[in-house]
Order: structure tokens, then sequence, then C-alpha cells
């Protein structure tokens, strides 16, 4: 009653974010497809590759993660998809 929201201006509604560093990028680790704590940081809890902008990884390291996932599910150690 006493606050009234505004409507978001253009200006407000399309402001870019500052974006997140590549944790690869920073700290100049690599993934391995058998390390299975840092696997579950890039799979969503239903199984699934998380994108980018959850990851917060480069195109680079994304593209590297997606690989590293795909090759530890033919392997066995990570389930396609969860019951």
């Amino acid at each position: 009653m006493g606050r009234e929201r505004r409507k978001p201006t253009k200006k407000m509604q399309f402001r870019k974010r500052k974006p997140k560093p590549c944790f690869f990028c920073v700290e100049k680790k690599t993934l391995d497809y058998k390390d299975l704590g840092a696997m579950r940081r890039y799979v969503t809890d239903r199984g699934k590759i998380a994108p980018r902008r959850m990851t917060g990884c480069c195109a680079l390291h994304q593209r590297m993660v997606a690989k590293m996932v795909k090759r530890a599910r033919q392997m066995g150690l990570v389930p396609y998809t969860v019951d």
C-alpha cells in the first residue's frame, strides 16, 4: 500500500549480468571422467548435462565437460537417467 511496484523499464529489463569466470580457466584444472565428485557438479539431479549458464564454464570447457560426462556414462560411472 505504501510501496508501489514500478514496471521495469527497458533499460532495467535487459541489463547484462557480469559474466562468471570459467572455473577451469581460473584454477587451471583439468576434468577427468574418473573424478565422480567433479562430475556430479556438471550433471543435474535428473541426470542431464548442465548448461553453460548453470556451470559457469566457457564454451571450450563446456564442450570438454560434455565429452567427459558422456565418457563416464559409457564406462558406467554416471547413470544416463535417474529413477
